[in-house]
């Protein structure tokens, strides 16, 4: 099964997806001084960029 650029983009939204949500779920149950407010600013800073990514699949 051959990967087009479309198929690369949709795994790569995907893993952005799961590792956006660990990061918010490390800062929401792990840490609860002011690290928890960074990791969650990063996981909603991977969810931007996956919807970066899933706006790509067909245009590049």
């Amino acid at each position: 099964m051959a990967m087009n650029k479309n198929t690369v983009l949709a795994w790569a939204t995907t893993i952005m997806i799961l590792v956006g949500l660990a990061l918010i779920a490390l800062g929401a149950f792990r840490y609860d001084d002011v690290a928890g407010w960074g990791f969650a600013a990063v996981g909603i800073g991977f969810f931007a960029i996956a919807w970066v990514f899933n706006a790509l699949k067909g245009r590049v």
